[in-house]
């Protein structure tokens, strides 16, 4: 049994002080190498593990031939971020962990396959045809993973498609919450480009609920509307000190660096503060993303505190590998009880508590529970919180008749319709997860958009 073809990266003593991107990708021959271990299974499980539905041996088939042009074609049949999903997309857990050869061996590496295939596509500026118009618009709310992929699906349809967006860059949280080392908005950018050559529109600044509301958009002639505004809502612990300066929470902290670009400062004049000895809580990608954002910005230490053992940590394996290689102490099964000032309000330390595991809870992992009169202090002069994300209540309370549950999700029945007719809303908004469900939802809303508008 061949062994898979591992992604080359670069050195972490040397990356841990850039932005420039840790994997570098596959050369040509790693690629064929890569290619011609698939199967070519005939009833291919791995499929049936991908979100957006992806012909993932077509597409591999085409690669083992040399024909990354090909290739790419059969990935933008039902992928419109294909190059996205190479960089960020969880493989691990969905295509690569259905691969047959993973039963006994090696899964194929997937992720790295379509990589190769889309970069190789936009060296050679290969496009995809544009479908004929009908007239009937749709306006789609957000322009992340979600939106993007409801959009462009819709645009195949024939459908003439307008993204919302209300901050001064498309993208969503793949622009705002992925580090330019995971995810470099040059790549980014490219993508976006394609689906405008197809023919989506996209309205920066506009806010809806303030700007436009729901009700304008219909009275403007859409005739459906998607709604994928994500999860903006910091989570705070609740504990005491946490109003205190340099208590950042990672959206605030992602966003300043990543779409504000404060890590190229003077150039772009957004100042971040730069923390010496970090301190993050949290054990999901975010988490990892702040730590290591954390540690490319100067900081000579940091310091990951998680409540339970890294075996539970949501993160993918391959984010918190390149954090430990970079550096990162992961401080497992403690949890913060209280953030400690000076005198001028500035955090200082962060008093900590050990925790052990006890029984199993709702998400299937051991709930951690407070070792007694364990309690110590670690020295710190900044913090991250990387707890997750409530959705933004912006466009829920301003939209008449938008049901939503106890948390601010909106609530959609199964063909992803909302309590407003003609209104649908699929990812973050709608409780989703990763960037490749928020995308799956998208292609499932898309469908059921052009099924309502052919009733109608």
């Amino acid at each position: 049994m061949s062994q898979k073809v591992k992604m080359p990266e670069r050195d972490p003593k040397i990356r841990k002080k850039d932005f420039k991107q840790v994997n570098t990708g596959y050369t040509r021959d790693e690629m064929l190498k890569e290619a011609k271990r698939c199967l070519q299974c005939k009833n291919p499980s791995c499929s049936r593990g991908c979100p957006v539905e992806v012909n993932i041996p077509g597409f591999i088939k085409y690669l083992a031939g040399d024909n990354p042009s090909q290739a790419v074609k059969v990935l933008k049949q039902k992928n419109n971020l294909p190059a996205v999903c190479g960089r960020v997309c969880p493989q691990e857990n969905q295509c690569e962990r259905l691969c047959i050869l993973g039963k006994k061996g090696e899964s194929i590496c997937i992720g790295n396959l379509e990589r190769y295939a889309t970069d190789i596509a936009f060296e050679n500026n290969d496009s995809i045809a544009v479908a004929e118009k009908s007239g009937v618009k749709v306006a789609v709310v957000g322009s992340g993973p979600a939106g993007l992929t409801c959009g462009g699906d819709l645009l195949k349809m024939g459908y003439d498609v307008t993204v919302y967006e209300s901050l001064h860059s498309a993208g969503g949280v793949l622009r705002y919450g992925i580090p330019e080392f995971r995810l470099p908005k040059e790549v980014l950018d490219k993508e976006i480009n394609n689906l405008k050559k197809l023919g989506m529109k996209i309205i920066l600044n506009t806010l809806i609920g303030r700007t436009r509301t729901v009700k304008e958009l219909f009275n403007e002639s859409y005739k459906a509307i998607f709604i994928s505004v994500g999860a903006g809502l910091p989570v705070f612990p609740g504990i005491e000190g946490e109003n205190l300066n340099h208590v950042y929470c990672s959206n605030e902290f992602l966003v300043r660096v990543n779409l504000m670009r404060s890590f190229d400062f003077p150039n772009y004049d957004t100042p971040v503060y730069r923390g010496k000895n970090v301190v993050v809580i949290g054990g999901g990608n975010t988490a990892m993303d702040s730590a290591r954002t954390a540690l490319r910005l100067g900081a000579e230490s940091v310091k990951l505190i998680y409540r339970r053992t890294e075996k539970e940590m949501p993160a993918r394996e391959e984010e918190r590998l390149h954090a430990r290689k970079e550096g990162i102490e992961f401080i497992v099964l403690t949890n913060p009880v209280k953030f400690i000032g000076d005198e001028k309000k500035f955090v200082k330390a962060v008093e900590c508590i050990k925790m052990e595991l006890g029984d199993y809870d709702d998400s299937g992992r051991r709930h951690p529970q407070e070792i007694k009169e364990s309690n110590y202090a670690i020295e710190t002069d900044m913090v991250i919180l990387a707890l997750g994300l409530h959705p933004n209540p912006v466009l829920t309370l301003l939209t008449e008749g938008l049901n939503t549950d106890r948390h601010g999700y909106i609530i959609i029945d199964d063909n992803y319709m909302t309590s407003v007719p003609g209104v649908f809303a699929g990812g973050d908004i709608v409780g989703g997860d990763t960037v490749i469900e928020a995308m799956g939802m998208g292609k499932k809303a898309a469908r059921s958009i052009a099924c309502y508008l052919n009733q109608k």
